[in-house]
């Protein structure tokens, strides 16, 4: 076997292992040891490297990679999404203080369990305001900016309105605040968080086999961004699809192909591309939407 070969074979099958466990486990050491914020910061940075090297390894679209028109702006978007997670948990002590919480927070669990009740909780809070976000007219408003994209690589994950990512980490979060969330579990979910968007828009054509229908990766979420109104309200999850089975929201064809002219929306076909405009189109009149159904040759 040519070693090109081999690598690409590693990465298609090891990409997502060496994330979910790799990564997040060292972040999760690194949190539970009480180590500096910044090693996490380290890590992070390493594993958004790692994500657009394996894009251009196993790219899913190779038209998708590169740097293109959207990409300073959604490096905008990535730096401050990413700094408004990192005060969201740099502000829990202050909430705490604030709100002092009951002592429910289950301190005695090891960590690593403390960490993954914290994703769980945290994964349906998102995937219900995510859903909502489809149904409520002043959600869909903030939440179109995500499904104007017409790519999917790793930075897409981050591409949000500042304002609708609040309320869904809002949603995730608020209810472990005010258990008791300790700030190094806050920490390592942060990071599990920044990680599993990575994934899940990633432009890796990676294989995960079975568990492409429980835990909400790039497979699955391609088809939440189809850009017309019903087809593409499905796949809601962050974490996993365990939500989207029980509200009958899950949607999966293995043998549906994605390309550009599939994604985005088709009611609002030019949507603002500039990060300044995509910030107050939500609040100007011609901000909301009108769904188009998919056409039925589609």
């Amino acid at each position: 076997m040519h070693t090109r070969t081999f690598v690409r074979r590693l990465a298609r099958y090891g990409y997502v292992p060496l994330m979910l466990l790799g990564v997040n486990g060292l972040g999760i050491a690194l949190a539970g040891a009480g180590a500096p914020k910044y090693w996490l910061l380290l890590l992070l940075a390493a594993a958004i490297a790692l994500s657009f090297t394996v894009e251009r390894l196993i790219p899913y679209e190779t038209s998708w990679n590169g740097e293109q028109p959207d990409s300073r702006r959604d490096r905008i978007h990535a730096a401050v999404n990413e700094t408004l997670l990192l005060v969201s948990v740099a502000a829990i002590p202050l909430l705490s203080a604030i709100v002092p919480a009951p002592d429910l927070w289950p301190a005695s669990w090891p960590f690593v369990v403390q960490v993954l009740f914290a994703i769980l909780v945290a994964d349906f809070g998102i995937t219900v305001v995510h859903l909502a976000s489809h149904k409520i007219g002043v959600l869909w408003r903030f939440h179109a900016v995500h499904h104007s994209i017409t790519r999917f690589y790793g930075l897409n994950g981050l591409m949000k309105h500042p304002l609708h990512q609040t309320v869904e980490m809002a949603a995730g979060v608020l209810p472990l605040v005010l258990i008791g969330l300790p700030i190094q579990v806050a920490a390592a979910l942060a990071l599990a968080t920044a990680v599993q968007l990575l994934l899940q828009h990633s432009n890796a054509d990676y294989r995960v086999g079975p568990a492409r229908y429980l835990l909400a990766l790039n497979a699955g979420h391609r088809f939440h961004h189809l850009k017309w109104a019903g087809i593409g309200d499905v796949n809601f999850g962050l974490f996993t699809l365990i939500w989207d089975h029980l509200f009958r929201t899950y949607s999966y064809d293995p043998a549906r192909v994605f390309t550009s002219d599939q994604l985005g929306m088709a009611a609002k076909p030019d949507f603002p591309v500039d990060y300044l405009d995509q910030l107050t189109y939500p609040f100007t009149p011609a901000g909301g939407g009108h769904p188009v159904p998919e056409p039925t040759q589609a």
